[in-house]
């Protein structure tokens, strides 16, 4: 075992293993104190929030973002395919079906690709994946990479960033209208979509996590594999800053 998943192992190991375990209110509260590190907080997100980015940086940054978004199904399937659990895999599968869609449900991708088509992107552009940043392919194949490799559990632990999405889809509904009045309004679909989306998948996410990493150590661990998880949003946003400076 190499790459992300050892390399979260490796910070576990140095925990105390003799440490009291957290209660699951405690533990959970350590989870959601992994906020502060969420990308809400990256200055592109702050300046784009407030209005400070050029048409070029919002489209840079919706092109980027759909390689996260299309690999997120792969990420899902990853998922499933190491869950023995039946009652799992039904839940889980939603998921798949959020971003892929179902029949008259297009879903999170083809919402997305109406916000490319909002701020200018063509299809072709979007699709063929010209404008990605090879920090932010590196970032998310690491992601999907980990789901692949690590045990379910684990790789359902690294989902609970969306613990913090809902308020980044808010943000982006008050102030993109009013600072960005060219983007057509039909392309904030998705982020209204995922408030609730993102809600319902917490819940189950939580679940998993909180019944499944009991000792300090391996609660420890978690807090890794969130931070983890954390640092590929940022990264992300590092790769795309850089890529598309004004």
């Amino acid at each position: 075992m190499n790459g992300p998943t050892q390399a979260v192992t490796n910070q576990a190991a140095t925990r105390n293993s003799g440490a009291t375990a957290w209660t699951r209110e405690e533990f959970e509260a350590q989870l959601r104190a992994k906020g502060a590190a969420y990308h809400i907080h990256h200055p592109f997100n702050v300046k784009m929030n407030a209005g400070g980015c050029s048409r070029e940086q919002i489209r840079g940054w919706v092109a980027n973002r759909f390689y996260y978004q299309i690999n997120i199904p792969l990420k899902d399937a990853a998922v499933m395919s190491n869950c023995p659990d039946r009652e799992t895999r039904r839940r889980w599968v939603l998921r798949i079906l959020d971003h892929d869609g179902y029949g008259d449900d297009e879903g999170g991708i083809e919402t997305w690709a109406r916000l490319g088509d909002a701020v200018g992107l063509t299809r072709d552009e979007l699709w063929s994946l010209e404008h990605v940043a090879p920090g932010v392919k590196f970032a998310v194949d690491a992601y999907v990479n980990f789901a692949r490799r690590a045990p379910w559990q684990e790789a359902v632990c690294s989902s609970l960033t969306e613990i913090f999405a809902p308020q980044i889809h808010k943000d982006r509904l008050a102030t993109w209208p009013t600072f960005y009045p060219w983007i057509e309004a039909d392309g904030l679909t998705y982020f209204r979509s995922r408030i609730s989306l993102a809600q319902r998948d917490v819940e189950h996410g939580l679940q998993v996590t909180l019944d499944y990493f009991k000792t300090r150590e391996q609660q420890e661990r978690a807090l890794d594999i969130l931070q983890f998880k954390l640092d590929i949003l940022w990264s992300m946003l590092d790769a795309i800053e850089k890529a598309f400076p004004q």
